[in-house]
């Protein structure tokens, strides 16, 4: 079956269909992520979002129940060059095409992906539609314009959870933190979901934290009534000041509980704080990109998958830029220590993506632990 890609540009490329038959439309972008696709397919942080992949052959190792992030694909629609036919792995339950077809989740193939992302590397990420239903160009592209922007609605009311639950996970954990291997106090953890990735409550639960999970606007009084040791903000899709639920319940916590944001989360605290944020020409998606530790040099490559930063000129006084992204100079992280609170742009629970990062959440146990010394991992790196 014929499908096509139109952006709102009108730029055009046309292929075969190898997920569900349909229609959606998207912010259209790319990640350049050489494996792990189930991840991100299944990533809470890119509904909205038609997924671009550039490795050029997509869908060999199949997919499984054990590597989703989430209750399967939360993507618009997915963009390959080569997609495989066939699952080759010992771990696969169905093949790729399967399951996007099974979750109605359209897919095309056959198309020019390097001209795609060099197309967004120039003019930026922009809307698009996919489509197996519609074959006029014209349209496809009216309806790609007339597309709600990520500026325009509530991507994060759609992934968040709809009531607190108690967190826990009975597969063996994929890492074992060294800090958690070798304490035996366990600490109290709320963890707001903004369109959370189950690997970040499986590192927490390493790390020796005990976790509810609350919905995205969980009022702070209610948060603390919990009587917390320490909160959690998540990552999650869209522009980070549209939830200004969120964005009030995190400033009712800031000062008067331990607090970590990773991702759409550290936008978040920073906008709490009366801050800003910015959209990306194209944004930053992968599991291949540099971050600079600013406080003793060293460079990690991290997992990231933003469209949004935070302009550190904004932060307010007392705060620290600790990270930056080496590709762009973006901030990647920062600290405000009299509020203990501190947040990276980046993933340090991976899936998919590099290890490099994994020692942040013994950072913010430490931070917790009210320690005065770098916990183990960053006395390693200097």
């Amino acid at each position: 079956m014929e499908a096509l890609l139109i952006l709102e540009d009108g730029r055009e490329f046309r292929g075969r269909s190898f997920g569900a038959p349909g229609e959606r439309t998207g912010e259209v972008v790319f990640n350049t992520s050489m494996a792990g696709y189930q991840e991100i397919l299944t990533d809470p942080s890119y509904r909205g979002q038609i997924v671009t992949m550039t490795c050029p052959e997509i869908g060999n190792c199949g997919t499984n129940g054990l590597d989703e992030e989430a209750d399967g694909p939360q993507v618009e629609g997915f963009v390959v060059r080569e997609a495989s036919p066939m699952a080759s792995n010992w771990r696969a339950h169905q093949d790729l095409p399967r399951f996007l077809r099974e979750h109605g989740i359209p897919g095309i193939c056959e198309i020019d992906t390097r001209a795609l992302t060099r197309h967004i590397r120039s003019r930026g990420a922009m809307k698009g539609i996919l489509s197996t239903v519609d074959r006029d160009r014209e349209s496809l592209r009216r309806k790609a314009c007339a597309a709600p922007g990520l500026d325009e609605v509530d991507l994060v009311d759609r992934v968040t959870c709809k009531s607190p639950y108690e967190w826990n996970e009975a597969r063996e954990p994929r890492w074992r933190t060294e800090l958690a291997a070798s304490t035996e106090r366990r600490y109290r953890l709320v963890a707001y979901d903004f369109g959370m990735k189950r690997n970040i409550l499986k590192l927490l639960n390493e790390s020796g934290f005990d976790v509810t999970v609350v919905p995205a606007g969980h009022p702070a009084e209610e948060t603390l009534a919990l009587e917390p040791d320490a909160v959690f903000l998540s990552n999650g899709p869209g522009d980070p000041t549209v939830p200004g639920y969120a964005i009030e319940a995190v400033r009712g916590l800031v000062g008067r509980v331990p607090v970590f944001g990773i991702c759409l989360g550290h936008q978040i605290a920073a906008l709490a704080l009366g801050g800003r944020t910015f959209k990306l020409k194209f944004g930053h998606r992968g599991a291949n990109h540099p971050v600079r530790d600013e406080r003793d040099g060293t460079v990690a490559v991290t997992s990231q998958n933003h469209g949004y930063a935070v302009d550190p000129d904004s932060l307010p006084e007392g705060s620290r830029v600790t990270h930056l992204n080496l590709n762009d100079g973006t901030c990647e992280g920062f600290v405000l220590s009299d509020k203990r609170l501190f947040a990276v742009q980046h993933h340090p629970e991976a899936s998919p993506g590099p290890h490099d990062s994994i020692p942040l959440f013994d950072e913010f146990r430490a931070m917790v632990q009210g320690s005065p010394e770098p916990p183990p991992a960053l006395e390693e790196k200097r």
